[in-house]
């Protein structure tokens, strides 16, 4: 059987982890689910173990969640559109933005369910995403600051999300200072600088992040650990949240060496990234298991044995060499695989693969009570109104 498995064990431990960071900073922070693509299951486990504050970039997700889940403080993630007016405010309590025409609207729908929107005026720095010219900030947040339904959080900016340059400490502080003028020129107090992300963590653990940066957007951190900055997982964290069982098909010895010759195959939808050395005429043992591209980023899989390697794939398999030796496989069994990111996302997001939480809800739940409490220690704080 194929399937993707969240240990929730694992998660706990990530958790609690990256929240004693947190409190050691001195930062609120929201759980970006982005990468769940609303598994229930899992949000639910979030919730038991204290997280309530979540972030996501489809409200679909909000919406389901509410549903089956319960309240969360929800902070939409993606820069909101006109169309989506209605949907951002009734789902969402925090939305980033950085067009004026679309405030004005979140403003006038706010009023229209009774509400108090609350948002982040997004400023560029360098990533080229989201985010207003720093030029036009005075204007632009003067526009803002009057709207009846609308209050400002703060500011914040995604840093090393879209061009790959990595954070510096320079940016943060362009940040600070941006504060600081926006609240001299209107005598208005913004709590929150919302420049955290999974790529702000190494200068977090090596306390190099100035403490104004008090408020962190996190989620691969969470499920997979990952150092985005100087590769491989972070300290502490564990890279196993998240597994891709794939069941074998077929095993069979075999050549481990296509007898095509050079320069006349035909293109592959998958070309491994491998310094594996094959020799001539080596053989060895193969395996199918029935996952492939149509399922998943096959680039970003990494067996969980460090002694077998991707060799090829196509839309519905994926071989992976086993070695001389094939330590008791056999077709039915299945081969373990760690994801990066965009694996992960096309897993999540695909209808072709279960999803499953080990433990169980309830048997979780038990453990916790065991353990004389239900909830990360400290909890997720909200963001105060």
């Amino acid at each position: 059987m194929n399937r993707v498995t969240i240990n929730l064990d694992i998660l706990q431990h990530n958790l609690a982890t990256i929240n004693r960071w947190m409190k050691k900073h001195g930062a609120s922070w929201t759980v970006v689910t982005k990468v769940l693509c609303g598994h229930i299951e899992t949000v639910k486990a979030l919730k038991m173990l204290g997280v309530n504050s979540i972030g996501d970039s489809r409200l679909e997700n909000f919406a389901a969640i509410r549903k089956s889940v319960g309240d969360f403080e929800t902070w939409y993630l993606r820069v909101p559109d006109l169309s989506s007016i209605h949907d951002v405010i009734s789902l969402s309590d925090v939305s980033l933005n950085s067009e004026i025409d679309v405030i004005n609207e979140l403003n006038r729908e706010a009023a229209l369910q009774d509400k108090i929107h609350r948002i982040i005026i997004m400023i560029e720095l360098g990533d080229l995403r989201e985010g207003i010219l720093p030029g036009s900030l005075i204007k632009f947040y003067q526009e803002v600051f009057h709207l009846s339904n609308i209050e400002v959080l703060g500011i914040g900016a995604n840093l090393g999300c879209l061009a790959g340059a990595v954070p510096s400490i320079d940016q943060f502080m362009q940040l600070i200072l941006y504060r600081e003028l926006l609240e001299l020129k209107f005598q208005h107090k913004l709590s929150m600088i919302s420049g955290g992300s999974t790529a702000v963590l190494p200068l977090l653990i090596e306390k190099t992040l100035p403490k104004a940066i008090n408020h962190f957007r996190i989620g691969e951190a969470i499920f997979l650990g990952t150092d985005l900055i100087n590769g491989g997982t972070l300290p502490e964290l564990r890279d196993d949240v998240v597994l891709l069982e794939a069941e074998i098909a077929e095993m069979k010895e075999k050549n481990l060496a296509t007898a095509a010759e050079t320069g006349t195959s035909t293109p592959t939808p998958f070309s491994p990234d491998d310094d594996e050395e094959i020799a001539p005429g080596q053989r060895g043992y193969r395996a199918l298991v029935s996952v492939g591209q149509l399922d998943t980023d096959v680039g970003g899989l990494t067996p969980i044995d460090p002694e077998h390697r991707i060799a090829g794939a196509s839309s519905d398999i994926v071989v992976v060499n086993l070695g001389d030796n094939p330590d008791g496989l056999k077709v039915g069994d299945t081969i373990k695989f760690r994801c990066n990111y965009s694996a992960l996302l096309r897993l999540m997001s695909g209808r072709y693969l279960e999803k499953a939480i080990v433990p169980s809800l309830d048997v979780f739940e038990q453990k916790l009570g065991k353990k004389g409490k239900s909830k990360i220690e400290p909890v997720l704080d909200e963001i105060e109104s």
